[in-house]
């Protein structure tokens, strides 16, 4: 096949322009995402050589090769290779979403601390190497196939790819360097000095040996092996970085090690801050499974429940067979008693953060506490240890509070922890659902991400206390005042008129839950909220037609004027227009839609034309 001239992808020739525009000042980096893509080919060979014979390779390793006076350094690898397509798919695309919102940060950024942490989010660690190149030239194989390819870039728009014989099995990325410049910090990268000394301190932990000429230079330990006591906190950070590509430092490391008929260790990672992918249906999550040292498989989503999908680390078991697969995996009792083994865990690290780093703590709820509530609606995983560790806003004050202090600050005689659903702080705290619950000093949780929706329904309480919604069934506050029997009656005839004039409407009844408000609308105690529906209907699901209840709050004087004219003239059509004026008030004060717009404005506008 004869040479072929092709064009990055746009956001790929974005990023390729902000390397070589040096966006990142420590550039010693390029040589550790070279590394790491070596690695990760050599555990893939050695996978595929688990199962096919034909891909078994003996010494797999990593080889580093400078050249001062050309001016080139060579990371070379026998991995698994790759095929022309491969390298079009892995080099000249960038397919992870989320790409164009991080590249804008890039920008942003410049040459800050945070651009040092974008570049490994999506992936995209080859083209660090742009930093110092000025042409990469890459040679390689794919085991198993007959012919290679080699690539070539300088970093501009195009890139050129051709066939290629007689090249051995593997991947070589041959960097062309760019003269040293210690002012930009661009250091002299054909230095077998700078070359150790980077290795030492991004790789140290790789499986495989590192060489250059006759020298190993990484010790190849398995930190997770290692006594805490003789790892450096520096090493953790890297092994993390090596694992998630994420080039922030991990919140919090957990250690463990589990003795006895059955023999593994965990070291897992809680990072810093959520990935762009958290709430994405394809996004790759896992940790890694190891068997007595050997690297099995890789996003190992079985070793934890999906709400603690963010957690980065591997896990290294004894007694597992090499040749395990993902069907196998799942009916393990051994993985399923490593998954419970690993939750809890990670869940009361978390409990400890809360009292002995509350920084720590309040960074980890507000990135990952929307997916660690997905365990409440999950009957096998354990609610209470989830439930102590979740922080939500409350009417108490600006911080958020956990249920544990919720309880304590209870009033006497109060038994259950009320709460009210809605799409944002603002709107729920300024519902008309709560002012009898404000003037009345209980506090309610104000719970405003989806999965909250559905999450109280399906936990039903916490330490005995009730879970219930303000918003729904008849107000049941302790010592509450009742409706008097006497208004009750003296209402009767306009409850029943405003149940037959308006629709959509279930029922009207009078109520204490309001003090300022004339009027507002809640569900059935067994009904869905008004947030919950408009979920469902946007997930496409049909639903019937949900009535709701209108109360009234009989001290307001829009209600009980509207009661004395329905006395007086019942049969006017100026009521009929006040009664859908009230109805819509309250539809929108609790942020719901009105199912005619223009005819509620038009009504508003004629009614207070007349009183100007």
């Amino acid at each position: 096949m004869s040479t072929e001239t092709l064009e990055f992808q746009a956001e790929a020739r974005q990023l390729l322009q902000l390397m070589v525009h040096s966006i990142y000042s420590n550039k010693d980096i390029f040589l550790r995402e070279l590394i790491s893509n070596a690695s990760d080919a050599l555990d893939k060979r050695r996978l595929a050589g688990l199962t096919d014979d034909r891909l078994k390779a003996d010494d797999l390793h990593i080889a580093i090769e400078a050249d001062g006076e050309a001016r080139t350094l060579t990371v070379r690898d026998n991995g698994i290779g790759m095929s022309r397509d491969d390298v079009v798919a892995l080099i000249g695309t960038i397919a992870r979403s989320g790409t164009a919102e991080t590249l804008s940060r890039l920008k942003e950024n410049g040459k800050n601390a945070e651009s040092s942490e974008l570049i490994g989010q999506f992936g995209v660690g080859f083209y660090s190497v742009f930093m110092v190149a000025d042409k990469v030239t890459l040679l390689t194989r794919r085991a198993g196939e007959e012919t290679g390819v080699r690539w070539e870039s300088d970093g501009g728009a195009t890139y050129t790819i051709e066939s290629a014989d007689d090249l051995p099995e593997g991947t070589a990325v041959t960097v062309h360097l760019r003269p040293a410049d210690e002012e930009d910090a661009l250091h002299d990268y054909a230095d077998p000095a700078k070359i150790r000394e980077i290795v030492k301190r991004y790789s140290d932990f790789i499986a495989f040996p590192i060489r250059m000429g006759e020298s190993t230079l990484n010790s190849m330990k398995a930190l997770w092996a290692r006594p805490r006591s003789e790892v450096k906190e520096e090493e953790y950070r890297e092994f993390y970085r090596h694992i998630s590509h994420d080039w922030t430092d991990p919140l919090e490391t957990i250690r463990m090690r589990a003795e006895g008929t059955f023999e593994y260790e965990a070291l897992l990672f809680l990072p810093a801050r959520a990935p762009h992918d958290l709430f994405q249906r394809d996004a790759r999550h896992g940790i890694q499974l190891y068997v007595k040292r050997v690297f099995i498989m890789d996003d190992t989503r079985e070793l934890l429940p999906s709400h603690l999908r963010f957690v980065k680390g591997v896990v290294d078991a004894a007694d597992l067979s090499l040749n395990i697969s993902r069907e196998i995996l799942q009916q393990d009792r051994h993985i399923q008693l490593i998954r419970r083994r690993l939750a809890k865990k990670v869940l009361s690290t978390v409990k400890d953060l809360m009292t002995s780093d509350a920084d720590k703590y309040r960074t980890f709820w507000r990135e990952f506490g929307t997916a660690v509530k997905e365990g409440l609606l999950d009957p096998a995983e354990d609610h209470k240890a989830i439930l102590d560790i979740a922080s939500f806003a409350s009417t108490a004050g600006e911080e958020p509070t956990t249920l544990a202090d919720y309880v304590a600050r209870m009033k006497d005689g109060q038994d259950k922890i009320y709460f009210m659903t809605g799409e944002s702080r603002a709107q729920v705290e300024n519902s008309p659902h709560l002012e009898a619950f404000k003037a009345k000093e209980y506090e309610v949780l104000l719970l405003t991400d989806p999965v909250d929706e559905i999450w109280a329904e399906a936990v039903g309480d916490y330490d005995g206390k009730e879970f219930r919604s303000v918003a729904r069934g008849a107000v049941d506050l302790p010592a509450e005042e009742k409706v008097s029997e006497e208004s009750s009656g003296a209402y009767a005839p306009l409850l029943s008129w405003l149940g037959q004039t308006l629709d959509g409407v279930k029922d009207v009844r009078l109520t204490t839950r309001l003090t300022s408000s004339p009027a507002c609308l809640v569900s059935d105690a067994d009904g869905i909220s008004p947030t919950l529906e408009k979920m469902y209907r946007a997930m496409g699901q049909e639903l019937p037609p949900v009535e709701r209840i209108l109360e009234l709050n009989p001290g307001h004087p829009l209600v009980s004027g509207l009661r004395a004219a329905h006395e007086q003239r019942a049969a006017d059509p100026e009521l009929t227009e006040t009664a859908e004026l009230l109805y819509g008030t309250a539809l929108l004060a609790e942020g719901g839609d009105l199912a005619d717009p223009a005819r509620f404005a038009k009504l508003l506008a004629d009614r207070l034309a007349r009183t100007v």
